[in-house]
């Protein structure tokens, strides 16, 4: 399975509760009639995040494919074009940055229902090559991460750089998912050893300073 990650940023003078209500409400119905699409998840910045900082993104789209010939052939659908061309009236489309990957499940748990969803952003470390970084990542620190306590679920996003030749380079080498209860468990989550001990093990793959993160709610389209 395919997934085409998008990364997206609110049209200049939108409001937060507007792009998002616009997002669920609109352009979903366009998304979800993609043709080959086997799933849609919609990840809202929660709107707390605001009163604090502007976040690296507005919004993660989640779009799941059975491989690149049926993703190639929804890129080239009517339907796409209709959804592209629906994209200016709630995002700034000149920041738009999309990433495929494949999904690695780590803990394979139902993820809680109106729970939180932190989505990070990876760079790896610039002397390691791209199959260096997925090998630790995924047998080295996987385990050391799954120990966190209250994480109810984990995936591991991995970019395919191969699967659409000619494609853009993708922005990030990785995209992790965490769940959890709340903010509050996510919060407790971080004075524990286990994420003191995988904070440490970044050194070991990631590009310091570089990693970015949202804070979301999920929405499940399809």
């Amino acid at each position: 399975m395919l997934k085409m990650i998008g990364l997206l940023r609110r049209r200049r003078g939108l409001s937060p509760e507007a792009f998002q209500v616009y997002w669920r409400e609109r352009h979903a119905l366009l998304g979800q009639r993609l043709p080959g699409l086997r799933g849609y998840v919609q990840n809202h910045t929660r709107l707390s995040v605001y009163r604090s900082r502007q976040p690296a993104y507005d919004g993660v789209a989640e779009l799941w494919f059975d491989d690149p010939a049926a993703l190639v052939a929804a890129l080239r659908s009517p339907e796409m074009k209709a959804a592209r061309e629906d994209e200016p009236n709630f995002l700034d489309v000149t920041s738009l940055q999309m990433i495929l990957a494949r999904d690695h499940v780590v803990l394979d748990r139902a993820a809680p229902a109106g729970g939180v969803k932190l989505i990070s952003f990876l760079t790896r470390r610039s002397d390691l090559e791209p199959d260096a970084f997925s090998t630790h990542w995924r047998e080295k620190h996987a385990p050391i991460a799954a120990a966190i306590p209250g994480m109810r679920r984990y995936v591991q996003s991995h970019t395919d750089r191969d699967a659409l030749p000619g494609a853009p380079a993708a922005a990030f080498d990785g995209v992790p998912l965490n769940w959890f209860d709340d903010t509050d468990a996510l919060r407790s989550s971080e004075r524990s050893d286990a994420y003191v001990e995988t904070r440490a093990d970044e050194a070991n793959f990631l590009e310091p300073g570089t990693t970015r993160f949202v804070i979301a709610t999920e929405h499940v389209i399809v």
